[in-house]
């Protein structure tokens, strides 16, 4: 049997450069980008790191894809580990670009970082072993979808799909190319341990619902046009979005949802329901143990003006949402003691950014797999529809489609700007 290592080596020589069914990876384009003279295929010894870092051949080449506010604390996250190199930036701000790419020079004291304003030429880069992805929601599941076709493993910050069909198309591509994916929600582990032991651990009996409380739901955006700043490639930070002219609300990535950030608006983000739902839904799913299922229902509920809902699980577990009374991550149970399981953890060391290194060497799955991750943004996707038709909704996760209701079946998905097409 292979060691992770000889595994690891392995799965750099057979990596997929020129899938013909890439939508995006055009086989034009791949020869393009690839004879462009400025990749680098052999990194400098002199660019490998300070002492006690790991061998070079054990090392995970990585670049990072969105580097501004929390693509920026990923960076951090994956530059401070001995084993892995860091080598190259992509983002559509060049302030972003430029300041990124001095941070990991000055890092290994060289200037061998690359910077890159299309995603596309960071896939092609047969160096790159891993990449990480901090863009806006809208562009996650492309992204995603690309760097497993080109034999990439990819860690992807929550929420890590637009959409309800988006879900599906990722884990197929993670499972059909082999690839490592990671979600970025830290939280679900490292905020909600005290909720999960409590269900795990027997300490609630027998699990019957879990409640979260979040929000705002999404809006649209009717904000006026200004000038696009110097350095900006708005039509490519919009991608597969519907155009619309330049706002600095409209592409901000505050983590506010108040109308003044990406977040808030319906075109890029699920608002609060996906945003900080990914957190709350993902600690839910994970209390209650049904992460690697779907809802098969979700109820809605309107009393006296207040809305609230509830997702039921084929198990007969609930997920409520504002439910009446209820705080956050609140529980009910049958609260004798119950049965008791291990809970499942990181793999390696340094919380969820180590996890995702030490399963892109072991080829193992990372504790926020694709499935869970994508699980859970389905429980916030089924919640938004509910609360946009105002009313109840039946779910067929078989076929990813709601039975029998025309009207929500064409809210699973969105239309997307060519050639940004899933």
């Amino acid at each position: 049997m292979n060691s992770g290592k000889d595994q690891h080596v392995a799965n750099r020589k057979n990596k997929r450069t020129n899938d013909p069914g890439a939508p995006l990876g055009r086989r034009t384009f791949l020869k393009a980008a690839a004879g462009a003279g400025a990749i680098p295929y052999f990194i400098r010894a002199s660019a490998l790191g300070q002492d006690g870092s790991a061998a070079p051949s054990d090392r995970i080449v990585m670049a990072g894809i969105g580097i501004g506010n929390m693509g920026r604390g990923d960076l951090g996250a994956f530059l401070g580990r001995g084993d892995v190199q860091y080598v190259a930036v992509c983002d559509v701000k060049k302030d972003v670009r430029d300041g990124s790419v001095n941070r990991v020079n000055q890092k290994y004291g060289n200037t061998d970082c690359k910077a890159y304003k299309d995603f596309r030429e960071v896939m092609v880069r047969e160096d790159i072993d891993a990449v990480h992805c901090a863009t806006p929601d809208h562009w996650h599941a492309i992204i995603v979808i690309e760097a497993c076709r080109n034999g990439k493993d990819i860690y992807c910050q929550k929420p890590e799909t637009k959409t309800l069909r988006e879900g599906k198309l990722m884990i197929d591509a993670a499972r059909r190319y082999g690839r490592v994916v990671s979600g970025g929600s830290q939280r679900v582990l490292e905020d909600y341990r005290g909720t999960v032991d409590a269900c795990w651990n027997g300490d609630k009996g027998i699990v019957k619902s879990i409640n979260v409380n979040v929000g705002p739901l999404p809006t649209d955006c009717n904000k006026q046009g200004e000038p696009i700043p110097d350095g900006f490639d708005w039509d490519m930070w919009l991608g597969p979005a519907p155009w619309a002219p330049y706002h600095p609300h409209r592409c901000s990535g505050s983590y506010s949802i108040d109308g003044t950030s990406w977040r808030s608006f319906k075109d890029y983000s699920g608002g609060g329901m996906t945003d900080w739902g990914a957190h709350h839904f993902g600690g839910a799913t994970f209390a209650i143990d049904v992460r690697e299922l779907e809802p098969e229902e979700v109820i809605f509920h309107n009393e006296n003006g207040r809305k609230f809902a509830t997702c039921r699980y084929p198990n007969g577990k609930l997920i409520h949402h504002n439910y009446p009374g209820r705080g956050n991550l609140d529980v009910e149970g049958t609260n004798e003691k119950g049965p008791s399981k291990p809970v499942p953890g990181y793999a390696g060391t340094g919380g969820i950014y180590g996890d995702f290194i030490d399963c892109v060497k072991t080829r193992k799955k990372p504790f926020r797999d694709i499935e869970f991750a994508a699980h859970t943004a389905t429980v916030c996707h089924l919640f938004l529809i509910a609360y946009e038709l105002e009313r109840s909704l039946k779910w067929d996760s078989a076929n990813q489609e709601f039975i029998n209701d025309k009207e929500a079946n064409r809210l699973v998905d969105v239309a997307r700007r060519e050639p940004w097409v899933l």
